[in-house]
């Protein structure tokens, strides 16, 4: 054995990590009868821990691409439209595959942590930045012929041609945002989370200023905003590094580079992908069905309409998506660690929080539903359409946060394969068509469209909801000790 090379002791098998936390029983330290309020609130406690500073770390990321497009929105009407569709264009083509993929890692790094294997936390970390590092340069390739591509299906050539070249100059930061979010997925899951929304503040701030410089001084235009992008993208993964580099918060789980990263890279594989495609027929839907308004009777209406409740719909739904970033973390550390009965208190605690955060949210888009569409427009029929969208907003909004932390769920138990063959059924076989034949066959326009949105929510969430009521938590923690003692081989460290 090399220098600086250890072997960790797989010590704790199943039988002893039950009996530890007193699950001899299958009780977890919870009464039969029901969870205690102390333990309740406590979990509650726990979850907003984790999600409040999640939901900034979301926002703060999404408010990179939606700063740019401000910017270059004061370049004219093209700049922007290419700018725009370039950046749908990557989502669709690269981030959410990606991030979908660091999904893996909610599982896996989140079982390792509350198991106490954190050696392996900096082997998972290392193997996933290497996968998906490789799953990038297709990706880049693709986005190096976006004007092509655009162009091919329909799109003006002058909006092609500026997509194109702003997709090109962003692609440095597809690389970044694969190592951002495992980065961020190795900090969640041991419940490091505050540094992250400083380093993304961080990154936020300056991306302000980059922008200033690169496309209003710098006449670089649109491709100046692409190129800001770059940077941010890049400052926020260095200072992450950084962190977890030096952090004595970090110093059990990162034990520096190794040689087994390059291990069951397949193993990864297996489980990254229907965690990204989990993700992907999700978030595609949503495109599809603005992209299907195009071909409704007035289109600049109804496309700009659903744009508006699209990227509406985006901003409220980060803290849903804070919230099964919360869930899953919590899911995944007790099963890790042994607790399934603590694992069930979180996603009862979760869903009885997803159902206030959707009742109050859609109360609020209700309210503000004839003054709302002034932010966007101040065309009178814009704002009229959009006040009649709201109320099937609060309810997409609802279905979409019950959605989301049941969807965090599966991700802490390792379900992703189910959750990617729920999420094709309920929005490919379910939703998409019905939105067809809302909006096409008996004539309900945009709001058509969004009610397929609405029955594919309710499928998904009641399909989760059907798996979640009927897990054998005990089987699923005993499937996370398994998990994270029969991948392990001993570690090699060269730095």
């Amino acid at each position: 054995m090399e220098k600086g090379d250890h072997k960790p002791t797989l010590t704790a098998p199943l039988i002893q990590i039950r009996e530890e936390n007193g699950l001899s029983n299958g009780s977890g330290g919870v009464h039969e009868k029901g969870f205690k309020r102390k333990e309740i609130l406590e979990e509650v406690k726990k979850q907003l821990w984790l999600a409040g500073p999640m939901i900034s770390v979301g926002l703060l990321q999404y408010f990179l691409q939606m700063i740019s497009i401000m910017f270059v929105g004061h370049l004219g009407e093209i700049p922007l439209s290419g700018a725009s569709m370039a950046t749908s264009f990557a989502t669709v083509t690269g981030f959410s595959l990606l991030l979908g993929m660091a999904g893996a890692l909610e599982t896996l790094s989140g079982q390792a942590y509350g198991a106490k294997q954190y050696h392996l936390m900096s082997v998972y970390m290392q193997r996933s930045m290497i996968v998906l590092s490789l799953v990038s340069i297709p990706l880049a390739v693709i986005w190096a012929n976006t004007g092509p591509i655009l162009a091919a299906v329909g799109q003006e050539a002058d909006i092609a041609a500026e997509a194109g070249q702003y997709a090109r100059v962003m692609i440095p930061s597809l690389f970044a945002y694969g190592l951002l979010q495992c980065l961020v997925r190795f900090l969640q899951t041991q419940n490091i989370v505050f540094p992250m929304v400083v380093c993304a503040g961080i990154a936020t701030v300056l991306h302000i200023f980059w922008c200033w410089i690169l496309v209003l001084k710098s006449g670089l235009g649109s491709s100046g905003a692409a190129f800001a992008n770059n940077i941010s993208y890049w400052i926020n993964v260095l200072l992450l590094a950084l962190y977890v580099k030096f952090s004595s918060s970090c110093s059990k789980t990162w034990t520096g580079f190794s040689r087994e990263a390059f291990q069951n890279i397949l193993a990864f594989v297996r489980l990254a992908i229907p965690s990204a495609l989990m993700t992907c027929l999700e978030m595609w839907s949503f495109e599809m069905v603005v992209l299907l308004s195009g071909l409704l009777p007035n289109p600049a209406l109804e496309t700009s309409v659903l744009s508006v409740s699209l990227n509406t719909a985006a901003t409220v739904w980060m803290i849903p998506f804070g919230l099964g970033l919360a869930v899953s973390t919590r899911v995944s550390n007790e099963l890790g660690a042994g607790r399934p009965q603590a694992a069930r208190l979180a996603v009862f605690v979760v869903l009885a929080m997803a159902i206030t955060e959707g009742l109050l949210v859609g109360l609020v888009l209700v309210l503000i539903r004839k003054i709302w569409g002034y932010a966007y427009s101040n065309e009178l029929e814009v704002v009229n359409y959009l006040a009649e969208m709201m109320p099937i907003l609060a309810v997409s909004n609802f279905l979409d946060g019950l959605q989301g932390v049941l969807s965090g769920t599966a991700r802490g138990c390792g379900w992703q394969k189910i959750g990617a063959y729920v999420n094709l059924g309920s929005y490919y076989l379910v939703g998409i068509p019905l939105a067809v034949i809302f909006a096409f066959v008996l004539h309900i326009g945009g709001k058509g469209l969004w009610l397929g949105v609405i029955c594919a929510l309710v499928v998904q969430v009641l399909s989760l909801f059907t798996i979640a009521i009927k897990t054998n938590w005990e089987q699923e923690a005993k499937k996370a000790t398994e998990r994270v003692y029969e991948s392990e081989v001993p570690v090699a460290v060269v730095s």
